[in-house]
């Protein structure tokens, strides 16, 4: 017993050494920004869903999300949709799936991954901090690498949108560089501009994530005040039985 003891005590001391670890290493390195969506912003939901067809939609799909239900949930035609959103061939009640074929993984070295709860999953803040730390790596297959995921197997889906990102540091200089800073001119959005599209495409993923929130929500408020007023009645009703009992 004794010897289990110790056991268990050493494997405990081990795992709360490496989350230690962890922590310290994700806590040095590149500065992550705070972000805060709201997916009650029916516009930038929309701008996202927008941006996430036309340049993620290609590679990850959403497969545990259906075209109707996003359209209905942002307030969009079912006609505007079945035309701006849909390119598969697929119908307005389907699950939205990407055209990507299947042999996909020989360009990757693994399948795209479905991003239906990657917003659950990384959060948020890694999210928007991710889709902002790319920048020029001629060493790796893409050409590109990311601060936050370092030897991502994946290109620069907004490239388009924000330029070609480098890194701001000394060629020479010994230390890791922290800084990434856009050609001139190479993007058709400015910085001010791409961080909003950032944020709109990661607030679309975070409504993906859950779309019932916000109707959870509602429904919790009611709840809670069934549940004080249900509270209030059975404490006078317990007061009146007990009114004559000494």
């Amino acid at each position: 017993m004794a010897m289990k003891m110790r056991i268990y005590t050493i494997a405990s001391i081990a795992f709360l050494l490496s989350c230690a670890s962890v922590s310290a290493s994700s806590a040095v390195g590149w500065h992550m920004q705070a972000i805060e969506t709201n997916i009650a912003d029916k516009p930038s939901l929309q701008r996202g869903a927008r941006l996430y067809i036309a340049y993620c939609l290609g590679c990850h799909s959403l497969k545990y999300q259906r075209y109707e239900r996003t359209a209905v949930d942002l307030e969009i035609p079912l006609d505007i949709a079945l035309e701006s959103m849909i390119f598969t061939g697929q119908k307005i009640g389907e699950l939205i799936e990407t055209a990507m074929p299947e042999d996909s993984k020989n360009w990757f070295g693994g399948p795209p991954p479905d991003l239906t709860m990657v917003a659950r999953v990384r959060g948020n803040e890694w999210l928007y901090n991710y889709l902002k730390a790319f920048y020029v790596d001629e060493s790796r297959p893409f050409g590109v690498n990311n601060k936050v995921f370092p030897n991502v197997g994946m290109p620069h889906a907004l490239l388009e949108l924000q330029g070609i990102p480098r890194e701001a540091c000394e060629a020479h200089s010994e230390m890791k560089c922290m800084e990434l800073k856009v050609d001139e001119g190479t993007g058709t959005y400015d910085a001010d501009e791409y961080d909003k599209a950032v944020y709109d495409i990661v607030n679309f993923l975070d409504y993906v994530g859950e779309p019932s929130r916000l109707e959870r929500e509602r429904i919790g408020i009611y709840v809670l005040l069934f549940l004080i007023i249900l509270g209030v009645f059975t404490y006078l009703l317990n007061r009146e039985f007990w009114k004559d009992i000494h």
